[in-house]
């Protein structure tokens, strides 16, 4: 569904200047010096759509510095005031895209990684544009951390055992697979989406990448 265009975006993004990263590309390297030298990890969220999963997870790890990225702005806008609302200060808004998390990331600076409900792609020729292709999650290793994880939400089927063959084809242990995550009851923070499909009992599916060692394991 197309996110419908907000009134005044732009006076509303000035006015969450606070949680606003204007430039990714300036920080790579040193996001958690710049932003929270404190922090005890950094997480980043792609595609946080309207921040629902994003607020209420900072909000429970205080210690943690979350940066998500979105490229659209009409959403990312209510995911900041949502931020803003709450006062809180260990998450960043980026308008940006994955593909270029190496150029806005350093090598092993991210711990972990989040993907909830991203787009499937459906149409065969388009499986290179999901956020779980093996492309993506080998670029995905480029930022994260030795050991650092994807945790991978999704409602679509066909996506998600398309992904389970992905992350062992791009070095990651899968772990924490199901296919019913809320079967009894709620787990963990949801996302907007989330919360709709919970409620019309549409079973949601997760699973953790874990990225493997390749020199352990004897690869090139």
């Amino acid at each position: 569904m197309r996110m419908r265009k907000k009134k005044n975006l732009i006076p509303r993004m000035e006015r969450c200047a606070a949680c606003r990263i204007r430039d990714g590309f300036a920080l790579r390297g040193r996001w958690r010096e710049t932003l929270m030298p404190g922090a005890g990890a950094l997480r980043l969220e792609l595609g946080c759509g309207k921040g629902r999963f994003t607020v209420e997870t900072a909000r429970q790890n205080p210690d943690v510095l979350f940066v998500a990225i979105e490229k659209v702005p009409d959403a990312l806008v209510v995911a900041m005031e949502r931020a803003m609302e709450l006062e809180l200060k260990n998450v960043f808004f980026l308008v940006g895209d994955a593909a270029l998390l190496p150029d806005y990331f350093d090598e092993g600076e991210a711990d972990l990684i989040y993907i909830n409900f991203c787009d499937p792609w459906p149409p065969r020729g388009q499986a290179k544009r999901r956020l779980t292709h093996r492309d993506f999650l080998e670029t995905y290793r480029k930022v994260l951390r030795p050991s650092g994880q994807i945790h991978f939400k999704t409602d679509n089927q066909p996506l998600f055992e398309f992904s389970l063959l992905e992350f062992p084809a791009a070095g990651y242990e899968l772990s924490e697979v199901t296919r019913n995550l809320h079967g009894e009851g709620p787990r963990g923070v949801m996302t907007d989406y989330e919360a709709k499909f919970f409620a019309g009992g549409l079973p949601i599916n997760r699973c953790v990448g874990t990225m493997a060692d390749r020199t352990a394991a004897g690869e090139a």
